[in-house]
């Protein structure tokens, strides 16, 4: 099951008038893969994702994401996936259990499996003392880890997570790549955008994208190789400046 492949992309373009947001490309992720979805402000990363989490439907190409078509099952994709936005996505205004709560519920859980699940998950985190706090008197990195382990809840096949580590401290982020490897180890497929270089070293493979066109995609030793240089900011840099 390892080999199946949970996303699949074939010349999937998304157009706005006259303007090419993304330019018909094409890509596959392997079930419990981490795969980096990387390009600087304007790339049109963030419109790909849109497209294959079923919020933008495509203006041709095709897709298919845990087995459902981006064009005709939208809805089916939204509840075999999880989703973390660059912005912080739970309520600032309810408690970590409240937040938790709320969300199970959207994902169609019982309050049996909420309750089971809110004990680990604030166990987990470390969470107990802060538990029945405003979500909102958190420290960022706290809020990012909570958010990603509410996207988990329902036990998505694929996660998929848009800058997830964008402003928060070096430690932090360690620690946020930590859950990300727990989750790809259990099956889950982790699709993440990021703009940090270094992030990129994490992932199982890459894919960089440049003014829409995805223009590099292996693994990240194999990117350094190809382009003979030391790191992957040196890649990016290559490719960025055509």
């Amino acid at each position: 099951m390892k080999n199946e492949n949970v996303i699949e992309a074939q010349n999937l373009t998304k157009m706005f008038g006259d303007f090419t947001a993304v330019n018909a490309i094409s890509f596959k992720v392997k079930k419990g893969e981490i795969f980096g979805f990387l390009g600087a402000n304007g790339a049109g990363k963030t419109t790909a994702m849109k497209m294959l989490i079923g919020i933008s439907k495509p203006t041709s190409g095709a897709a298919k994401v845990a087995g459902f078509d981006v064009f005709t099952n939208a809805e089916d994709i939204k509840k075999n996936i999880g989703y973390m936005s660059q912005k912080f996505a739970l309520y600032d205004d309810l408690t970590v259990k409240e937040n938790i709560t709320f969300f199970g519920g959207i994902y169609g859980l019982s309050r049996k499996s909420i309750k089971e699940k809110s004990t680990i998950l604030i166990e987990e985190l470390g969470l107990e003392k802060v538990a029945s706090k405003l979500v909102g008197s958190l420290p960022l990195g706290w809020k990012q880890k909570l958010s990603f382990s509410v996207s988990l809840l329902h036990d998505p096949k694929i996660v998929f997570l848009d800058e997830p580590t964008g402003g928060v401290d070096p430690i932090t982020r360690r620690q946020f790549w930590e859950m990300i490897y727990k989750a790809a180890n259990q099956g889950t497929t982790v699709f993440v955008t990021t703009h940090y270089m270094d992030e990129a070293e994490y992932c199982d493979r890459v894919s960089i994208m440049v003014n829409g066109k995805i223009e590099a995609l292996d693994t990240p030793k194999k990117l350094k190789q190809q382009f003979n240089v030391a790191n992957m900011n040196d890649v990016f840099l290559k490719l960025a400046r055509g």
